[in-house]
């Protein structure tokens, strides 16, 4: 299916294979794992003939399909059905001639077009898209809305959709996990499994990588090794072939320390000199063994809270939502210390906004929430990387939080998240997603909570960083309620659970395999409710699905409004901002001739910043508030 011959890859002028040798057979189901920069959606770039090798060669079957998920969705016009049917390009190809061949009146061409189309099982293709939408968390009535009206995250759920759709031989997933919760993962985990082709898969979900791949290729020291099995497999036979070498290197370096000993005591002696430059050069001969090292770049600990009052908070009878629909109803909820709970619920079912009303962000509209004297809540959303100053580094973002600590003490603890030397005074603009997302927990875990409330806090985060993460949390002595897809973090860090679901907040007795089986048994009966469902009841859903799409519309168009109002003032603003900036950068205008003139672009400079800042918060609360919108639709 694909080989590797001596391939040698640079990017960059970073080396990241040579002289790499590989074979992958048709059906196998292949993790790939290397930390960040190893390489990994380079080798995905090479397959999809983006980028071109240095050396060696890359061989792939003639004429093999290959599907991916895009990374980019414009905002297109059809409808979120017909862009995942496109997927299928030879169903669309085939749907396409028969239009022709309609027209022309080409009976046979039609007879033949039709037996391809049945061979292709294209009168089931509309309810496949179907599936794959409501697998991934769309409901019906999102599927025949437009593209354009979904959100990023949702857009990338709708190409993951499409490249499911397509009729592939091999398929390439990068990090398919990162924009999904929970449910959405245990369906994508069982519909890989059953994928009949060829699978490389980009993960930092240990759980996927044990439950879907058979062999894992690990990325090193610009090399690929293949293991088989699991990524719990590749741990245990990884430790063992490092402990192999780390043995072989010890024994090594006591042989280099006997023979240079040897040397330097007879090198001047003419009786032994034969027998030292014997000894030089067996040491210039021997292939050096490295030394083993699989030691985590990051290292961090939550410290003891400050106060742990008893309870920490309270919910008694609480209603809260958006706008006129509830989205809880009589949430009754006591938070003390030690605490460790995972929210578990279907798609849209409130666990975010429980999770909201816990931080304070949201305001129930009836019931009432007490807390205790002291309480220090730190909240983790994916939102919180957006509110990063850009122009900030992350040592600034740290010394915002308390300027009374001195530089090296913050510049230790950046370190152990990563960010050492020159990055910890980089600005975060061009930070990864992952590097934003570790400055954010940095951020959380300086202000020693005793309340923490993490809402997917491994998106964007690799295994090391999760690792380090599921460690800190095991120790941390607060609160925790965490929302995650990722089983492993939810497994290590809670000791229970509750269910978000029809409106309600109850406790669930049973693990996370349970919790598949509810979620398979909830969504039969769905099914079976909906094949059972007279005619009259499915129109009367339809009319109060119509009737709630027009009050939501009602609703986002003066959002909408104002937001291109404030689309349109900030680039006016910013390309301002650039012309003065490169004004400014202007030798001439520092002669004395030129003060006022410096002075007037000063004045209109600052008057410029000051008006962004709040037409940018207004900007991305405006945007918050589209987001919920969408939620509800």
């Amino acid at each position: 299916m694909l080989t590797l011959n001596h391939l040698f890859l640079q990017r960059g002028g970073k080396a990241l294979f040579e002289d790499v040798s590989l074979t992958l057979h048709a059906g196998q189901k292949v993790g790939l794992v290397g930390a960040n920069g190893a390489g990994k959606s380079s080798l995905f770039s090479l397959i999809l003939g983006e980028i071109h090798q240095d050396a060696g060669e890359l061989e792939l079957p003639p004429r093999l399909t290959i599907a991916h998920v895009a990374q980019e969705t414009p905002a297109l016009p059809p409808p979120a059905l017909d862009y995942v049917l496109d997927g299928d390009a030879e169903l669309r190809e085939v749907e396409q001639a028969l239009k022709v061949a309609e027209a022309n009146h080409d009976g046979a061409r039609l007879a033949e077009l039709h037996v391809r189309y049945d061979n292709l099982d294209g009168y089931a293709a509309r309810s496949r898209a179907e599936r794959l939408l409501a697998g991934l968390g769309f409901a019906t009535e999102q599927m025949r809305r437009p593209v354009a009206e979904f959100s990023g995250g949702w857009r990338v759920r709708l190409n993951l959709a499409r490249a499911l759709m397509c009729r592939s031989e091999l398929l390439l997933l990068d990090e398919p996990t990162n924009h999904l919760d929970l449910d959405a993962v245990l369906w994508l985990e069982q519909w890989l499994r059953a994928y009949p082709g060829t699978l490389l898969l980009i993960s930092h979900d240990r759980d996927v990588l044990d439950n879907v791949v058979e062999q894992i290729a690990h990325l090193e020291q610009r090399q690929i090794r293949l293991y088989k099995g699991n990524y719990s497999e590749f741990e245990q036979q990884r430790a063992a072939r490092l402990a192999l070498q780390q043995a072989a290197y010890d024994r090594q370096q006591r042989e280099i320390a006997h023979l240079q000993r040897f040397v330097e005591r007879f090198r001047a002696k003419a009786t032994k000199a034969r027998q030292a430059q014997s000894r030089i050069k067996a040491l210039e001969r021997m292939e050096k063994i490295a030394a083993a090292h699989v030691d985590s770049p990051f290292r961090f600990r939550f410290e003891p809270p400050d106060k742990l009052p008893h309870p920490l908070l309270s919910l008694e009878k609480v209603e809260a939502g958006y706008g006129d629909r509830a989205v809880l109803q009589a949430v009754n909820l006591v938070i003390d210390p030690g605490t460790r709970l995972g929210l578990l619920g279907p798609n849209g079912a409130g666990k975010s906004t429980l999770i909201k009303l816990l931080a304070g962000v949201l305001s129930p509209s009836s019931g009432r929430i007490q807390t205790g004297q002291g309480l220090m809540v730190g909240y983790f959303a994916q939102h919180q990387l957006e509110q990063l100053r850009p122009e900030w580094s992350p040592l600034r973002h740290v010394q915002a939080l308390d300027a009374r600590a001195t530089e090296q003490a913050l510049r230790d603890f950046l370190g152990g998240f990563g960010f050492q030397g020159d990055q910890a005074l980089a600005p975060v603009e061009p930070f990864s997603g992952g590097e934003k997302a570790r400055l954010a927990l940095a951020l959380l875990v300086w202000q020693r909570p005793n309340l923490l409330l993490l809402d997917e806090p491994t998106n964007h985060l690799d295994l090391e960083m999760r690792h380090a993460l599921n460690l800190a949390l095991q120790d941390y002595q607060g609160a925790l309620i965490v929302v995650s897809h990722d089983r492993h973090l939810l497994r290590t860090t809670t000791d229970a659970f509750a269910l978000v679901a029809e409106g309600t907040v109850r406790p669930f007795d049973g693990d996370l395999d349970d919790y598949r089986d509810w979620l398979n048994s909830r969504q039969r009966e769905s099914r079976e409710v909906s094949e059972q469902r007279p005619s009259e009841l499915r129109k009367e859903q339809k009319r109060q699905e119509a009737e709630r799409r027009q009050q939501l519309a009602v609703k986002r168009r003066p959002l909408e409004k104002r937001i291109r109002e404030l689309e349109l003032r900030l680039d006016r603003l910013h390309r301002e901002k650039t012309a003065l900036e490169t004004a400014l950068a202007d030798g001439d205008l520092y002669a004395d001739a030129s003060r006022d003139r410096l002075k007037e672009l000063l004045l209109r400079q600052g008057r410029i910043n000051a008006e962004l800042g709040p037409l940018e918060e207004e900007w991305l609360a405006l945007q918050e508030e589209l987001e919920a919108l969408a939620a509800e639709w």
